[in-house]
């Protein structure tokens, strides 16, 4: 009897809380991984924590988001596969990482495409950019976007860059894809690939005389300790790919895709505003940190020594495909 009573004093009180015949659901697990560092600075870490607060407000409880930087998952080889097989449910990943599982990812990665970010956001955001994330789909992924990465720069131990001329018989590190590699090549440079998370050891030993990366990952993993040169060079816009999982999708319904797609969106929109007003803070944080700072003299002589690449990749991106981007750009 007594606990007959006690029962029904429960469900009595589930039921004034609105309780009764609703199961306890655990939120899912949702990785985030990514190579870089997970600081304010480092944009691949603003990305994540972006998403993270953007599917709290539209799918609050849905998932318990769990972020994995540096590396933890693996290079950005790794993280790739793990998207293909499940085993990582969301990557922010380099473009030219992404451009060796479908070569249209290429055009993103071609030197001095992109005169500015409101350009670069143009051309991904639009009908071009759709394209080419759209490749993903057969791949066991699903494109969400591009983030910002922020214009690369180049920063060595051997000169400043100011010149074409400047970049001949450095060593440069670069990314495993070969538009960053025929890039280097073009300017005389000797291209080392390498995987990032072997860069800074080899640029502290001085196997490699230098990389190319953008301004907020150079603070964020220290390389004013191992370089002593940066040069705004601006040869690519470096775009970050915001990459989920189709077996993670596969689990969600329509409106939660929906929701999902939304967020992300929302969550790159505010991204690119937050590495845009950093950028300045940068540059100076960096001169003070010790590196010498400078401009090239002319973009033009750069772009002119590079047009060979162009060549070289415009048949495996796709004809069509570049053409209209190189239209946007120019219009």
């Amino acid at each position: 009897m007594i606990t007959m009573k006690k029962t029904a004093k429960a469900l009595i009180v589930a039921a004034a809380f609105g309780t009764v015949g609703l199961p306890v659901v655990a939120a899912e697990t949702l990785r985030v991984g990514w190579t870089t560092s997970d600081s304010a600075q480092d944009p691949y870490a603003i990305m994540a924590h972006n998403l993270q607060a953007e599917l709290d407000q539209r799918l609050p409880g849905k998932f318990d988001v769990q972020m994995f930087p540096n590396n933890q998952l693996g290079d950005e080889k790794q993280m790739l596969e793990g998207l293909q097989y499940g085993t990582l449910d969301v990557g922010i990943i380099t473009n030219a990482s992404i451009a060796n599982l479908d070569p249209a990812f290429q055009l993103n990665d071609m030197p001095f495409l992109f005169a500015d970010e409101e350009q670069a956001h143009g051309v991904l955001d639009g009908e071009v950019g759709q394209e080419i994330l759209g490749k993903l789909s057969g791949k066991g992924m699903i494109g969400l976007g591009f983030a910002e990465g922020g214009f690369r720069h180049m920063i060595n131990n051997t000169r400043p860059v100011v010149a074409p001329d400047d970049v001949k018989g450095v060593k440069f590190r670069t990314m495993q894809n070969p538009v960053f590699i025929g890039m280097f090549s073009s300017l005389g440079g000797n291209p080392t690939p390498m995987a990032w998370s072997e860069t800074f050891t080899a640029a502290q030993q001085g196997t490699i005389d230098g990389l190319e990366i953008p301004l907020a990952v150079i603070v964020a993993n220290n390389y004013p300790e191992v370089t002593k040169y940066l040069s705004l060079t601006k040869h690519t816009y470096s775009a970050l790919g915001i990459i989920a999982s189709e077996r993670t999708f596969a689990k969600l319904s329509d409106e939660e895709k929906a929701a999902f797609k939304e967020s992300a969106t929302a969550a790159i929109s505010k991204q690119r505003t937050q590495v845009a007003e950093a950028s300045a803070q940068l540059v100076q944080q960096l001169e003070d940190a010790g590196m010498t700072v400078n401009e090239i003299e002319n973009p033009a002589a750069f772009r002119e020594q590079v047009l060979p690449v162009y060549e070289e990749f415009r048949g495996a991106i796709g004809e069509e495909l570049f053409n209209k981007a190189l239209a946007e750009v120019k219009g």
